[in-house]
């Protein structure tokens, strides 16, 4: 089987977007969960729901693949399937390294979605000496000092930066330079890379943030929602309940307002 090293995803030869090709993970997804229901086909509107986009932007992102459906009929799973994942490079094998192995990098080795998406994990790497030759997710642990002849001897293009935000940088100049192309970096730093090399930053930390963010939107609107039918609604002063006559002893106009002329 090919590796990482010897080919890319055809997406950017063909002048397929950047929005679009994130949008093809969540297609892809979708549409593996309809092949494993045996569902042959599936029509863009169910698609677009499945994967939380609208049908309009569905059938333009396919649009770049070459592939419309058949009218009346719509999409066929498997063959959308196979499409997607030649798109995205995982009809071949991806090997990946993981850097940085404590308690994320361990979860993340633990991940059993990696394979069955066209990765493999060819090595698990950290720092300390004391984590060197540990098993983790059936695989023993190398010490950084290895990084480069793992990275030559397995063809690895991927490379899973888990460490510490103040190690990332070193960590990432290491990986480029020994030829590794595409970063995934956990750690909670920008890291600073050469052109060339496309790095996809996952912070969890930000992400929680965004959503802090909606939620309290979302009960600053709860609130104003509850005050407004109070606010409609003004509590009647002594004065405005006094009687036309009482209004005018008081030098008002007969509604109880005040004139706009008072008198000499």
């Amino acid at each position: 089987m090919a590796t990482g090293r010897t080919h890319r995803p055809a997406t950017r030869s063909r002048g397929i977007p950047e929005a679009t090709v994130a949008r093809l993970p969540l297609y892809l997804r979708a549409l593996t969960a309809l092949s494993e229901r045996s569902v042959p086909t599936v029509s863009s509107e169910e698609l677009a729901t499945a994967a939380g986009v609208n049908s309009a932007k569905l059938r333009k992102d396919f649009s770049y693949l070459g592939s419309y459906g058949t009218r009346g009929v719509g999409y066929d799973v498997e063959y959308l399937v196979y499409q997607i994942s030649r798109e995205l490079g995982l009809t071949q094998d991806w090997p990946v390294v993981i850097v940085g192995i404590g308690n994320l990098g361990a979860a993340l080795a633990n991940y059993g979605g990696f394979a069955s998406r066209g990765f493999r994990v060819a090595a698990l790497i950290d720092a300390d000496p004391a984590m060197a030759g540990k098993p983790v997710a059936g695989l023993p642990v190398r010490h950084t000092d290895e990084l480069e002849s793992i990275i030559t001897d397995n063809g690895v293009s991927i490379g899973v930066i888990a460490t510490p935000a103040g190690a990332a940088q070193q960590v990432c100049d290491r990986l480029v330079a020994a030829g590794v192309t595409s970063i995934l970096n956990f750690a909670p730093t920008v890291l600073s890379v050469p052109e060339g090399v496309d790095v996809r930053k996952v912070d969890l930390s930000i992400e929680l943030q965004i959503l802090a963010f909606h939620e309290q939107r979302k009960a600053g609107e709860e609130t104003t929602s509850a005050q407004e039918p109070a606010a409609a609604v003004q509590p009647r002063s002594s004065a405005a309940a006094r009687t036309p006559a009482a209004g005018r002893a008081a030098g008002k106009g007969p509604d109880g307002d005040v004139p706009a002329v008072m008198p000499a």
